[in-house]
């Protein structure tokens, strides 16, 4: 059963039909030769007696016994005709059973499914021959469709994160330029307002281009270059009075010297705490810069709830909320903690002993992107 159920199409149709033609063509034989023995053994004839008493043989068959005669030929006729189609029907029948059915479930069944958008499903290996050949076919047919559909979902979510961290990076060096035409408008402006939001918008731009060119957020590009350390002093100051206005920061800052990093990574990531850090204290925001082995470290501390668990044992994700009543979904901690390992460094997030979150990114001096 095994080698017919791997042998072709058609030497399996050839070998059924032949095998059932002989069947038929020896049950005929055997129809005829026993019609033909009946016959013979039939006695044909009888007597004739007439009113006299005389009796005289009928050599011929009497008209009752032609008719059992007739019906023996009729019965050879027959099967001369029906038996071999008979076999030929047995024969499709048993082709269809043994080689068609199967295969035909089978396909009928996958192509259901697909048209129902379901591809998580396997097909059976059914037989060696041509129609298992094509169930085969099939099935890889379905397994490529659903790794491309996979594939496809998985673009869309970079593509979602993408457009979610773009739009949230994005937010905080917005707030700064809104601040600081506040200031100009104001007339509260000192002379760094427009140096400050000259290099803002250059920032955006870089950013922007940078964004534009990548499928992935993994792939976002790290531009080292020298940065004065006074420089982020003055910029953190800055961003801090504009994203936490109600509150009043400290700020921490050694000497520094000069650094080699990515300036605009650098202060995205710093924006994106800050803007964290101020929707959530209560009044106090603490700032600390520290420089290690090559390492700058960045801690933002508030006295706001702190951290849930569930997002300390975790980690930061994309679109995980921090709290539910807070418009806040973890986008900006999520975006930091790829740029601080992108830079070599990490992201750390910690609740203090005495209430509120500290977050510390770091980077390294050092990096060769």
């Amino acid at each position: 059963m095994e080698r017919l159920r791997n042998m072709g199409l058609k030497q399996t149709f050839f070998l059924l039909s032949a095998g059932c033609l002989c069947a038929a063509l020896l049950l005929t034989l055997s129809v005829y030769g026993l019609c033909g023995a009946l016959a013979e053994q039939y006695p044909q004839g009888g007597v004739s007696i007439d009113f006299n008493g005389l009796v005289t043989e009928l050599p011929d068959p009497t008209p009752e016994q032609q008719r059992i005669l007739d019906v023996l030929d009729g019965v050879r006729l027959a099967a001369a005709l029906v038996l071999p189609a008979v076999g030929l029907a047995a024969a499709g029948f048993l082709f269809y059973r043994w080689k068609l059915k199967k295969p035909v479930q089978v396909l009928r069944a996958g192509t259901e499914r697909i048209r129902n958008h379901d591809l998580d499903f396997s097909i059976p290996e059914v037989s060696g021959d041509e129609l298992g050949q094509i169930c085969a076919a099939f099935e890889t047919m379905r397994a490529e469709l659903l790794e491309t559909s996979q594939e496809l979902w998985r673009q869309a979510e970079e593509r979602k994160r993408l457009n979610a961290a773009f739009s949230h990076d994005l937010r905080n060096p917005v707030t700064v330029l809104k601040g600081s035409v506040l200031l100009l408008k104001q007339g509260k402006a000192d002379g760094q307002v427009l140096d400050r939001m000259e290099r803002y918008i250059l920032r955006l731009e870089q950013y922007v281009e940078a964004m534009s060119s990548i499928q992935r957020l993994e792939q976002m590009p790290v531009r080292t270059g020298p940065v004065d350390g006074k420089v982020l002093r003055s910029e953190l100051e800055e961003t801090a009075r504009l994203l936490a206005p109600g509150v009043e920061p400290a700020l921490t800052v050694p000497d520094l010297g000069t650094l080699c990093m990515d300036h605009g990574l650098f202060l995205t990531t710093a924006e994106n705490l800050i803007g964290n850090a101020a929707r959530f204290a209560r009044g106090k925001l603490e700032l600390r810069l520290a420089l290690s082995a090559g390492v700058l470290s960045l801690t933002v501390m508030d006295d706001g709830p702190g951290f849930p668990e569930s997002l300390l044992e975790s980690g930061p994700k994309p679109f995980g909320k921090a709290e539910d009543s807070a418009e806040h979904f973890g986008m900006g901690l999520y975006s930091s903690d790829l740029m601080c390992r992108k830079h070599g460094g990490a992201l750390q997030l910690t609740n203090r002993p005495e209430g509120g979150a500290a977050v510390t990114a770091s980077f390294r001096t050092d990096f060769q992107s």
